[in-house]
């Protein structure tokens, strides 16, 4: 099935009788007539579901069909896409362990691998993604386990290349974990381009209504996890009762080993009804992506000619830092989120961003409604004035998404905002 009928029809199937739509399977706890079978659910030798802390039947059907959207083997819905990377990352890491980020990342991606991740012991060495492939080889280390990335980054809107980080990471026999929310699959497809791990937070394009907060983690099912490097994949497991995953779940073995360890030990567990309403979201993507881009290169194209405005980062611009890289990876669109530097600094900005009518200004981006925020004093406001800039982030910096209103209705919103 192509995209567009995958968003509507994977991972539910109903059989005669049943609903046409998904249920929300609103239950914690799920019966069974013997001792036997749930012991057998608790060893992981049968399948099914029988606490909603692991897993819930409404969740499964949405995780199945994004890992069929991602071209991954399996997935696994979590309570926020900060969730999706701490257990994407510690699913493989532990104290005493390091790995390499692209420096121009989310701003909150920056404080957990930077301070949070800190605590735990776990190294992390931030890097210029754009630097040659010998450069980021240079922080390699004996004990690095990963390498981390983002499609399209926010809010600097530098375009990944996946396939350099890709090669960097599995030269080291490590893999490359890539944060693809903005494209979504419906854009690009990390795996298809070298990436192990794919994560989203689902809160922005996939719920596209911003009705619910959530993310989700795929599993490509090609790193080889029994390279030596990974013995937590290779090694009995005594908690449960000396089970090898890559022996039992083959390729599969990475998000089994996130549900049955992590989620089981941390539970940072999607609602069923949040499954339900994100399900809802998945069915439009195909159609939604597609009408972002148009919009947004529009704006850009706008922005980019007008005399208050100093900068468009939009990588469908053709003079574009990114364009490149975009037409590579992104042929058929990059989304709806820019980065525009206003005149004045941050009081050009903020004059900017209280003078907007139609969008909304808002700690939020990637929306039905066009949104707009000064990341330097919100979303990133944690970060040092060094840690901005080397994040792509000037003081002036607004992040517009553009939504699915009337192009011309967000382009006079804008205009009238800037003639303030």
């Amino acid at each position: 099935m192509q995209k567009e009928t995958l968003c509507l029809h994977a991972g539910y199937a109903p059989k005669n009788g049943e609903p046409r739509a998904l249920p929300i399977y609103q239950s914690t706890t799920f019966k069974y007539d013997s001792t036997k079978h749930i012991g057998d659910l608790f060893d992981l030798t049968a399948a099914g579901h029988f606490y909603s802390r692991l897993s819930n039947p409404t969740v499964d059907a949405v995780e199945q069909k994004i890992a069929a959207l991602e071209g991954g083997v399996a997935a696994m819905c979590t309570s926020s896409g900060q969730a999706a990377s701490f257990i994407a990352l510690m699913n493989i890491l532990k104290a005493g362990d390091h790995f390499v980020s692209a420096a121009a990342i989310y701003g909150g991606t920056v404080n957990l691998f930077a301070v949070t991740l800190k605590r735990f012991g776990i190294d992390c060495t931030f890097v210029d993604a754009d630097a040659p492939a010998e450069e980021i080889q240079k922080a390699i280390r004996p004990n690095t386990k990963a390498v981390f990335g983002e499609t399209l980054a926010n809010p600097a809107l530098a375009v990944c290349d996946i396939e350099k980080l890709a090669k960097v990471a599995h030269d080291n026999g490590i893999p490359l974990i890539i944060d693809n929310t903005f494209p979504t699959p419906v854009l690009c497809r990390p795996i298809d381009f070298g990436a192990d791990i794919v994560t989203h937070s689902t809160t922005k394009y996939m719920d596209g209504h911003a009705l619910c907060v959530g993310g989700v983690i795929v599993d490509s099912g090609k790193f080889n996890w029994a390279n030596g490097k990974f013995p937590e994949f290779t090694e009995p497991d005594e908690s449960y009762h000396g089970i090898v995953y890559a022996d039992t779940f083959g390729k599969a073995a990475f998000i089994v080993k996130a549900r049955v360890q992590l989620m089981r030990d941390l539970g940072m567990t999607p609602a069923a009804n949040s499954a339900f309403l994100l399900n809802i979201g998945l069915e439009t993507l195909a159609v939604r992506m597609p009408q972002y881009s148009r919009n947004a290169q529009k704006v850009a194209e706008f922005l980019a000619a007008h005399p208050q405005i100093e900068s468009v980062a939009y990588p469908g611009l053709p003079n574009d830092k990114y364009h490149a890289l975009a037409q590579k990876y992104l042929p058929n669109g990059c989304a709806g989120v820019m980065s525009v530097v206003v005149k004045g600094g941050r009081e050009g900005a903020a004059k900017f961003l209280d003078s907007l009518k139609l969008a909304t200004q808002c700690v939020h981006v990637a929306d039905i409604r066009t949104c707009a925020l000064h990341p330097a004093s919100s979303t990133h406001r944690q970060l040092t004035d060094e840690q901005l800039a080397a994040a792509g982030i000037p003081q002036g910096l607004v992040r517009i998404s553009v939504g699915l209103e009337n192009a011309d209705d967000i382009i006079a919103d804008l205009a009238q905002a800037l003639a303030q």
